[in-house]
């Protein structure tokens, strides 16, 4: 018999999720042992790198016990089309669950390849935002009401017992074995200080999806603050916001100003005018005509959107002078901004606010992530490693988690410390979870999550239905195709406005 190949985890990958804030995520058809032990070793390798270690052996089994549920599932559908019997009639799925795992088990192969041919997966999915970890298991078979009513039954079960040891003599003594693992799995969620609340059931779009949510342990949580804060004080020897365009920004939000004065005060500043005026002539800003002066771009943008121009060629300048060579970032940060303007112009046309603070929000959403990548080796870094030796917090503490899964909070600070408006400051700190930014500004949020999403989607680093379904609704997109047609006009627009830049 042949050796079982095991499945190596790639943890760059992992800690590259973390970071970006993004879904991993792995699918099967038929769920090989090889593949049960890779999923546990990649939770396993998440959960280190969220410093998180004392849930793996819980976690772990909650995971096999869903992961195997999910697969039964599919499995049930397969058999009961094979026996010709309607699943979603409760004659018909009593008939069938009296034979169904006798039958199976009996010929498990030939069932799990019924399910492969069918396209029948499981998906596990893994993601970090605000502190809080989510683990999905997602099948596509809906749930039968049937199904339904039984899960919730075992669940409400669970208040019964205090203990795995009284669940396995109470229900085993009953001679009710079906329904045990996911008790096991409630009492094991308690032990970590989670209750039934933190799992959820549900259907979306025709799958099947168990949830876990649970929140960072709270001293990771007080961890993280710390170092953020201490780090956001020490990188008070950044260099400040250009005072040039800071007096700019003073002149457009004074009311007794004039545009000519506005104007006039850019025109003295060579490289300003000239990185203004390759701005506004850029495609990203779609002017019917080029523009040539100053004075034209004050009046064909507006003031808003010449201050907000100003915060990001500022912003831009101020990194720069920081220190560090990171080209991926500056790319990443370009690709969003004018992935940001193009849909906001092109969905939400008719509110200005949105479209013309798209660009500068998704040029600096991931703020924080630029200001860390710019310390690295300096003298911000070795303090942040001095205080860090000094509470007795792991060295490596800060670029795993403070630097990925607290990027946002850190880029916020950073912007309310430079004086930027509110709504820039909330679209950097919840650009990666719009559904908590107040509902003013969601809009915008959005378009940057969505923006900075879409970055992902076409290097295959995420998937379709890992974007979160409401931001797909909130553009009517409906499904992949109409996903792929709006990332594949963008990244063709991108690429001819970075040619011409050349």
């Amino acid at each position: 018999m042949a050796a079982e190949k095991k499945i190596e985890v790639d943890r760059s990958k992992i800690q590259k999720a973390i970071k970006s804030g993004i879904p991993l995520t792995i699918t099967t058809y038929t769920l090989p042992h090889e593949m049960e032990v890779y999923m546990g070793d990649v939770l396993r390798v998440f959960l280190e790198e969220l410093d998180q270690g004392h849930m793996i052996e819980f976690l772990t089994y909650c995971l096999n016990e869903l992961m195997t549920n999910a697969k039964k599932a599919n499995t049930k559908r397969v058999y009961f089309k094979k026996k010709k019997l309607d699943i979603t009639k409760q004659e018909d799925y009593d008939l069938g669950m009296k034979t169904f795992k006798e039958d199976t088990l009996n010929d498990i192969h030939y069932y799990l390849s019924l399910q492969k041919d069918a396209g029948l997966y499981v998906k596990l999915v893994l993601q970090v935002r605000n502190n809080k970890i989510r683990i999905d298991i997602r099948n596509n078979s809906a749930l039968t009401i049937f199904e339904y009513k039984r899960i919730h039954d075992k669940l409400s079960r669970v208040q019964q017992y205090t203990s795995v040891e009284e669940a396995l003599s109470q229900v085993l003594d009953d001679s009710e074995g079906a329904g045990l693992g996911l008790i096991i799995m409630i009492l094991m969620l308690e032990k970590i200080g989670l209750t039934e609340e933190n799992f959820q059931t549900l259907c979306e779009n025709g799958e099947t999806i168990t949830r876990i949510i649970l929140p960072l342990s709270e001293k990771t949580q007080k961890q993280i603050s710390l170092i953020s804060e201490e780090f956001v004080r020490i990188i008070d020897n950044l260099p400040q916001f250009p005072e040039n365009i800071t007096e700019i920004n003073r002149l457009i939000s004074d009311p007794e100003s004039k545009m000519s004065d506005i104007a006039a005060q850019i025109s003295n500043d060579v490289a300003l005018t000239g990185e203004l005026l390759k701005m506004v002539n850029s495609a990203a800003f779609a002017l019917s005509s080029p523009c040539h002066s100053i004075t034209d771009a004050v009046k064909l943008v507006g003031l808003r959107g010449i201050k907000n121009m100003l915060f990001s060629i500022g912003s831009m300048q101020t990194f720069k002078e920081a220190g560090g060579n990171r080209e991926e970032l500056w790319t990443h940060a370009y690709q969003v901004a004018f992935y940001s303007y193009n849909l906001a112009r092109n969905f939400f046309s008719k509110d200005r606010a949105v479209v013309e603070d798209a660009y500068v929000c998704g040029l600096l959403h991931d703020m924080g992530k630029i200001i860390f990548e710019t310390s690295r080796g300096g003298e911000s870094e070795q303090k942040i490693l001095a205080i860090c030796e000094s509470r007795g917090i792991s060295a490596d503490l800060f670029e795993r988690l403070v630097a990925g899964v607290n990027h946002g909070a850190i880029g916020a600070a950073i912007a309310e410390k430079w004086n930027f408006p509110e709504v820039i400051t909330n679209v950097i700190r919840y650009h990666h979870s719009p559904e908590d930014v107040k509902a003013n500004i969601r809009t915008l949020t959005c378009v940057v999550y969505l923006a900075d999403l879409l970055t992902y989607y076409q290097t295959g680093e995420v998937a379709y239905y890992q974007i979160d379904q409401e931001v797909l609704d909130l553009f009517k997109i409906s499904n992949e195709d109409q996903l792929q047609k709006v990332s594949d006009v963008l990244k063709k627009s991108f690429k001819k406005d970075q040619d011409q830049k050349k």
